[in-house]
């Protein structure tokens, strides 16, 4: 193929590089005065093709200017790329100890309202088990009451808490992903029927636990209940708190849109709301880890259990609440 014919070709395509690659060296702020949209193109796959194009014009012995022009064009391209993956990875943990605790506050009376409803319920319903213990039943039937029963009873040896092989912890690990993951995307999917579906499973959920840990306080079973829950907790809770804030920021958008539509109102908020759940996400990932590992090992102490519980508790708040301040100041 003659270079005229070579280049005829191609030029298009080494002309959206060079405009995609020009654009991607602009500085944030230089792109919004500017505003440009960003050229379209499938990077690594022109990449690839541009590569091959280099190679080309070297094997065909094509002008030096070519050559040197497509070589600039690789070398700037693979920059590009290396430097892609580095800034992903560098986005991701500036998300996490900065960008996340920071919008958490920002959004803290959906925080609040979320753990208003949750905990408030899951509080309510243990001091009012412990008033009038059959009120259980009223939230968990007998079947499941009596499998919790024999679940924590201290002289059965089947419990959760007993020592178990490593395949049995891997597969707990899978459920308690599986379960968590379900409650979470519940709690949030439920902002979507303008907040009914939140508000029901904050409040359900609070209250299904508060049943359990009412229940097996009241019939004595503490440690071994406590002791189990203690480690994971923290993260769980949490994620599910989370979880419903994301929801009811999505609700927001459906009932108190402002002066948009409902329909950008909420695509404006749900790329916050997503946020959230990221964070929802990693905790509830957190908390099954911990509770097949950790929470499921009888030979650990109860009160090392204890201890390891409330340091999670007292990081887990630290974080929301401090960490990024700096920044943000």
């Amino acid at each position: 193929m003659k270079q005229s014919t070579f280049v005829q070709t191609n030029e298009a395509l080494w002309h959206q590089l060079e405009a995609w690659l020009d654009f991607q060296q602009l500085p944030a702020k230089e792109r919004a005065k500017r505003h440009t949209e960003e050229p379209q193109l499938d990077f690594p796959a022109d990449y690839r093709h541009l590569c091959h194009h280099l190679a080309l014009a070297q094997s065909r012995m094509y002008s030096p200017l070519l050559i040197e022009r497509l070589n600039q064009l690789v070398v700037r391209g693979h920059n590009q790329l290396y430097s892609s993956r580095m800034h992903f990875w560098y986005r991701t943990v500036d998300f996490f100890l900065r960008g996340l605790p920071q919008l958490v506050r920002q959004e803290y009376k959906l925080v609040y309202l979320a753990i208003a409803l949750f905990f408030g319920s899951l509080i309510s319903m243990i001091i009012a088990i412990q008033l009038q213990p059959e009120l259980v039943y009223s939230v968990i039937d007998g079947q499941q009451v009596a499998l919790m029963e024999e679940m924590y009873d201290p002289n059965n040896r089947s419990r959760f808490g007993r020592e178990r092989e490593a395949d049995s912890d891997m597969l707990m690990f899978g459920f308690y992903i599986r379960n968590n993951t379900g409650i979470g995307f519940q709690t949030f999917a439920g902002g979507l029927a303008f907040g009914l579906g939140t508000l029901f499973f904050l409040l359900y959920n609070g209250l299904v636990i508060g049943a359990i840990a009412g229940h097996l306080t009241e019939i004595g079973y503490i440690e071994t209940f406590w002791s189990f829950v203690a480690g994971h907790s923290a993260f769980e809770l949490t994620a599910i708190v989370l979880s419903g804030a994301a929801g009811l920021k999505l609700a927001e958008a459906l009932v108190l849109p402002g002066r948009k539509s409902r329909r950008l109102a909420l695509l404006d908020n749900s790329r916050i709301a997503i946020q959230i759940v990221y964070a929802a996400a990693l905790l509830f990932f957190m908390a099954a880890f911990v509770e097949a590992f950790w929470s499921s090992q009888a030979i650990i102490p109860p009160l090392v259990k204890y201890l390891v519980g409330m340091g999670l508790w007292i990081l887990v708040i630290l974080y929301f609440l401090r960490v990024g301040r700096e920044q943000q100041a």
